[in-house]
């Protein structure tokens, strides 16, 4: 079987990828790579997992599918390409970030650093076409990002899973709040933000309960410059 992910993941989720579910989404993104414009591009479609292996996974954020905008997205929710002006999202989520603990917001917006520090940056849907958000939802990836949180759920180290908006919020049921801890709070995006994400300090509470665990805490100081 041809590997998909580069480390502990292909092993989880090898099942997966033998599913009816799974090889219909496969042949359904041959045919919108082929003809669409699709973001993000295929080799980075999986980026987050595999840049936060599942051994590493501390936090989750939790995302509902990628930017659709010309060169945003590389397969981390929330986050985009080197070069690329800060999303409405991001720059209140950096706003937040100030207000909690004292960090200047960045030029740029890409949080590779985070997810090398075992955040997944998880979206439930992983792929969109140019321009039209949510147009893959519905075609097998929620079934497939269902999965991931399921086996992080089942995973004896716990995890503090970081939901923004309802949608995100809809996988509580998915999760065992005896072992794992969930920060919640309206979504970043502009029309919520005041609804209750500003002031709701997700950073310092992440750390505080890492720190609990006896674990380190996240450096979310974000890199000045990204190549």
């Amino acid at each position: 079987m041809k590997t998909i992910l580069h480390n502990d993941w292909q092993e989880i989720l090898a099942p997966e990828f033998q599913k009816p579910y799974y090889l219909q989404l496969r042949e359904f993104l041959k045919q919108e790579y082929a003809t669409q414009k699709i973001h993000p591009d295929m080799y980075h479609i999986f980026e987050a997992l595999e840049l936060t292996p599942f051994h590493a996974v501390k936090v989750v954020i939790l995302g509902q599918d990628p930017y659709h905008g010309y060169n945003q997205a590389h397969g981390l929710s929330f986050s985009v390409q080197p070069g690329v002006k800060v999303p409405p999202s991001l720059r209140n989520i950096y706003q937040e970030l100030q207000l909690d603990l004292g960090i200047p917001p960045v030029a740029h917006g890409n949080l590779t650093s985070w997810a090398k520090q075992g955040v997944l940056l998880l979206n439930t849907v992983l792929t969109v076409r140019e321009g039209q958000a949510y147009s893959h939802r519905g075609h097998g990836w929620e079934q497939l990002t269902d999965v991931i949180i399921e086996k992080l759920n089942a995973r004896t180290q716990p995890i503090v899973f970081i939901l923004w908006g309802r949608p995100a919020q809809e996988k509580i049921k998915m999760i065992d709040t005896t072992k794992h801890a969930i920060i919640k709070s309206p979504h970043p995006s502009p029309l919520s933000a005041h609804r209750g994400f500003f002031g709701s300090r997700p950073f310092s509470k992440t750390n505080q309960i890492l720190q609990d665990w006896g674990e380190a805490p996240i450096d979310w100081q974000l890199p000045e410059t990204v190549e």
